[in-house]
């Protein structure tokens, strides 16, 4: 009997150490950042509170985001914010603090996506290339003028667009860009590529560094509107940055939508013969995509749930206001949370967005900051396409 009672506390104590190991084993973090809109209203609120209460628990009012996450991802105006965080200011540190990105797409989103009328009598809406590529180099350079590439960034990097060339998706990381100077594209182009959404953009043409490899992009949001699923993805497959992710249980992964584009369906939408408009049909493609990927990575950490966390504020458009004002961050806030459950539907939670963001947080910040080195520095390991693409 005693012998019983001695070997059950063994068994106890080893039970203890293996669960506080498993508790305080570090997890790969992912921020991944949705397509949506030109203005990124939900996702630019998330990212100020996130970084807000990141410095708040932590103490030092000079935390990034990128501090506390291990990989970056975004595709169209979650490209452009990911791309901002994740530069390299040339001293290893990120060159925007979340604040001042979405300040920056605020003052600028009319240069970004300016209008100009093209087409029979003017009609059809367009952006102005010349317009967003200025405004996007002025952004991802450094203060001595250089202009940053998809390697000269504080953390892995990765954004998607759709390459006409191949008809296939075309994902930029960091990881490829690192390997070859083949893979490696002006940072500013790289955005461009994955907001060359096709009725309001022409087609994008960008060749790598050393012209080996070319891409004719149209917006990534057509095929990776959400860009979760391909992070965790990339994540689970790259050995070399990422050793110790073997599995889901092994990722710490914060997703950001950029409220639906559909709505709700209305009469507006509809034709007279009852058929939906073509503009409605595109959107609801594009929610879809988002919503599918949140599904599937519902399911695929369904026995770890707190691991994934969505933020998607479902009472606002996408194409709304972008402001950093207090009234238009609470209202993305103070919305309750919505999850995916396991195999179908969604639930409205009790707590709010903001509030999930505060419990992400603090799991965040318990884990430390990120270990993996800034900006890559090797030499070119992987030999350059044949056929250029």
């Amino acid at each position: 009997m005693e012998l019983s009672k001695v070997t059950l506390e063994i068994f106890s104590k080893l039970e203890q150490k293996w669960l506080s190991h498993c508790e305080n084993s570090k997890k790969t973090r992912v921020l991944s950042i949705d397509g949506g809109g030109t203005t990124g209203i939900v996702s630019g609120a998330s990212l100020v509170h996130l970084e807000d209460q990141i410095r708040l628990k932590t103490g030092d009012p000079h935390a990034r985001i990128a501090d506390f996450f291990d990989i970056i991802a975004g595709t169209g105006i979650g490209a452009l914010l990911s791309a901002m965080l994740a530069a390299d200011d040339g001293s290893g540190r990120p060159l925007f603090s979340a604040t001042e990105a979405v300040a920056f797409l605020a003052e600028k989103n009319s240069e970004l996506f300016k209008v100009c009328g093209s087409g029979f009598l003017r009609r059809r809406k367009r952006f102005s290339g010349k317009s967003i590529e200025k405004t996007l180099k002025e952004a991802l350079r450094r203060e001595d003028g250089e202009i940053l590439t998809l390697k000269d960034t504080c953390k892995p990097l990765l954004i998607p667009c759709f390459d006409l060339n191949s008809s296939a998706p075309f994902v930029f990381s960091r990881a490829d860009a690192s390997d070859s100077p083949s893979f490696n594209f002006d940072l500013w182009k790289v955005c461009l590529a994955t907001l060359a959404t096709p009725s309001l953009f022409k087609p994008f043409k960008l060749t790598s560094v050393d012209g080996k490899t070319s891409c004719c992009a149209i917006d990534g949001g057509l095929v990776m509107n959400n860009p979760t699923a391909a992070a965790v993805t990339h994540v689970l497959h790259n050995k070399r940055d990422f050793p110790s992710a073997n599995g889901v249980e092994d990722l710490l992964v914060l997703s950001l939508g950029n409220g639906p584009l559909s709505g709700s369906l209305s009469k507006q939408n509809l034709r007279r013969n009852g058929e939906c408009e073509t503009s409605c049909i595109v959107n609801i493609v594009l929610d879809g995509v988002s919503e599918t990927v949140d599904q599937m990575l519902g399911n695929a950490f369904c026995w770890n749930g707190t691991d994934y966390v969505r933020i998607q504020a479902n009472g606002l458009k996408g194409d709304g206001m972008l402001a950093v004002g207090q009234k238009e961050q609470e209202e993305v806030l103070n919305e309750r949370g919505v999850e995916s459950l396991p195999f179908g539907g969604k639930r409205l939670l009790m707590e709010t967005n903001g509030e999930r963001i505060q419990g992400f947080v603090q799991r965040l910040v318990a884990s430390g900051r990120s270990s993996l080195p800034p900006s890559p520095c090797k030499d070119s390991t992987v030999s350059p396409l044949s056929n250029g693409r």
